[in-house]
């Protein structure tokens, strides 16, 4: 592996400060230290240093120890990050008036949430489906994670009989499947085009810290890629670090050879390609959550916070194609949640004066751009079914993929 100082240099130069976070408690620190352990050990095991790819899955997803699998808490106001269903119940309904029309005109009512992080958003789809009379065949949660799980099992236990787990997306599966803010937290490639090549960033310890290193392609596969978007978008400025993200094509693949037939709705934040590899974003949309500061230093806190990366959309639907699937819809959140019925569900609430200035407020926060509104997209992805949703018409953005 062979150090290139300019590029650690750039990269530990376009850091943030980040002295200002809250420092992690005894046991926090004692638990980011176990994880430590183990990301040396496999640099050891593969010549002192991993792939960025290799380090945000152990930190994210290493069992027992990763950010996903341990027991802290993540989402939510005592948690390092608010996800759209705790913004508010309105996000959840908005999702179960969208899918109800679709549901009842499959063959089996059969919805999949893959990541379903608190359950919150769970609970939310099947209280509103209830309510409107719209009975399930069955809820299935795929979930890796045992702790989150768990906490899962308790947010839905009025829903008991209907819910279940499981740990792969089930083969031949008729219905809709859920998926918000999943995609970010796949693990990523992170790559930088230097004097007409292209290198992968990995990560090494040195002097009792995670340092950036450059090294050769750890897959082919990277390579075509990144020639793929040069030929569409034009070559990129010498020095240019950005994302790959593999793994989500890649389950984007697997989902499309196991849905017989139904429809994919994937919310999260990002970018038509674009967008994404503009020449100005010269370092990447990596960027990390702990305890409700943003910071953009992946290689402090292991264990003890979220690394996330955007969604290149244009990928998410190349791949889909790939896997004969169709890009039935593609929006902003803002646009879809308001086509689903967003501001019908929040004038039918009644409440006292700050219940309903609090209804407005979250209603601001999901829709506006500075908020969630414009950054977070929506796509729907189908197989062999044809859907008209009302959250796509009043702005289709799929001629911008």
């Amino acid at each position: 592996m062979n150090s290139d100082q300019s590029f650690t240099q750039r990269l530990q130069q376009a850091q943030r400060a980040v002295a200002e976070l809250p420092e992690p408690d005894s046991a926090a620190r004692a638990h980011s230290l176990q994880l430590l352990a183990v990301i040396k050990e496999r640099m050891t095991q593969q010549g002192g240093a991993i792939s960025f790819h290799d380090f945000m899955q152990l930190a994210l997803h290493a069992p027992g120890l990763g950010y996903y699998s341990a027991g802290s808490r993540k989402l939510g106001k005592d948690g390092d990050f608010i996800t759209a269903p705790e913004t508010s119940p309105l996000f959840a309904r908005c999702l179960a008036r969208a899918i109800q029309p679709l549901l009842q005109s499959l063959p089996q009512r059969h919805v999949l949430e893959v990541g379903a992080g608190s359950g919150v958003m769970a609970a939310g789809v099947l209280n509103e489906l209830s309510a409107n009379n719209c009975k399930l065949d069955s809820y299935t949660i795929l979930e890796l994670s045992a702790d989150l799980k768990q906490r899962q099992a308790e947010t839905l236990q009025q829903h008991a009989p209907l819910v279940n787990w499981r740990d792969s997306v089930p083969e031949n599966f008729t219905g809709i499947v859920l998926a918000n803010e999943l995609l970010d937290a796949m693990p990523v490639h992170r790559v930088v085009w230097e004097q007409g090549k292209l290198q992968e960033c990995y990560v090494a310890w040195e002097e009792d810290r995670f340092v950036w290193q450059a090294g050769p392609l750890s897959t082919p596969r990277l390579q075509s890629r990144f020639e793929e978007i040069i030929s569409r978008l034009g070559d990129l400025p010498d020095g240019y670090v950005t994302e790959i993200n593999l793994a989500a094509e890649d389950w984007i693949n697997t989902l499309g050879a196991n849905l017989q037939q139904g429809m994919v709705l994937l919310i999260d934040y990002g970018f038509a390609q674009h967008e994404y590899y503009h020449p100005q974003r010269t370092q990447g949309t990596l960027m990390c959550h702990y305890r409700h500061r943003a910071h953009d230093d992946p290689l402090i806190l292991v264990g003890l916070q979220d690394i996330t990366a955007h969604i290149d959309f244009t990928a998410m639907a190349d791949s889909a194609l790939a896997a004969d699937m169709q890009v039935a819809g593609y929006t902003t959140q803002a646009h879809f949640l308001l086509g689903s019925g967003l501001t019908e569900l929040a004038e039918q609430n009644e409440g006292d004066a700050v219940q309903q200035l609090e209804l407005v407020n979250q209603v601001k926060r999901l829709t506006l751009p500075q908020e969630m509104g414009e950054l977070f997209k929506v796509m729907a992805l189908t197989k062999n079914f044809r859907i008209n949703m009302p959250g796509f018409m009043l702005r289709d953005l799929r001629n911008s993929l």
